[in-house]
């Protein structure tokens, strides 16, 4: 176990809930966005949420199990990945009467993108504190192998 592996899996929470809270801005960004992507049949369709999935770097217990066994002693997790950006396909579209609206259908109704404002706040918020959490850890971090390369003096 290397001194820097509490720095690295700490900095692979942070580009995760980095990556997190832009995928949540650009969700916020296209709120009304009716026209984001051409469906199989030809049409436009509105933005579909994202999100992201995590997902430990290693392989699951097996990893840890055979890293304790060949060293001998506890093996340390390494962290977290992004394995991919998933866009909510169980969630309806909005559908809100605007009959002006160039992309109304026949009974003047415009399907909206299935993003909902308050979630994503709520989503924003964690991801923040998520964030914020990491980085009181990783300086904590810092500080202790700061103080120990003191002791040496």
């Amino acid at each position: 176990m290397s001194i820097f592996s509490s720095m690295n899996t700490t900095s692979s929470a942070l580009t995760a809930q980095r990556l997190r809270m832009d995928i949540i801005s650009s969700n916020m960004a296209n709120v009304d966005t009716t026209r984001a992507k051409v469906n199989e049949n030809g049409e436009w369709e509105p933005y579909r949420r994202k999100s992201i999935v995590m997902e430990p770097k290693e392989a699951g217990f097996s990893s840890f199990l055979n890293a304790a066994v060949n060293r001998g002693n506890h093996a340390a997790g390494q962290g977290v990945k992004v394995s991919k950006i998933q866009e909510d396909e169980n969630t309806p579209f909005k559908m809100v009467y605007d009959p002006v609206h160039p992309d109304a259908n026949e009974e003047g109704y415009v399907q909206l993108p299935n993003v909902d404002p308050l979630r994503e706040m709520v989503d924003l918020i964690s991801a923040t504190r998520s964030y914020e959490a990491n980085v009181t850890v990783f300086n904590a971090n810092k500080s202790i192998l700061m103080k120990s390369l003191e002791i040496g003096k």
